[in-house]
């Protein structure tokens, strides 16, 4: 993704004939080390489109954000690849199952 960020400044700049920077923000990157942040990431991109709603004044949105990969999850043939990782495998749906231990 850094490298993605950089070579599109790169263009941009060139195309736009300046130099400095072009996006706000760099990417950063933060690996998921527990089942609950990785919940916690998934929730927070699915969601996401209801905060900016409300932070917005309007009223939240239901279901699921149609911009959002999961709207397409049934879309032939797939958008989104199944998940290989163990935490996005595994460990979110037994961070999610009710009487978990802690």
């Amino acid at each position: 993704m850094k490298g993605l960020q950089v070579s599109m400044a790169r263009a941009l700049n060139k195309v736009m004939n300046r130099r400095g920077p072009v996006f706000m923000h760099r990417y950063y990157a933060h690996v998921l080390s527990s089942p609950r942040e990785a919940a916690n990431a998934i929730r927070y991109v699915l969601d996401d489109w209801k905060i900016h709603a409300l932070r917005d004044g309007r009223p939240a949105p239901a279901g699921i954000d149609p911009w959002c990969s999961t709207a397409w999850s049934t879309h032939a043939p797939a958008l989104v690849h199944e998940p290989e990782w163990w935490m996005l495998k595994v460990g979110v749906e037994r961070h999610a199952r009710p009487g978990r231990a802690p």
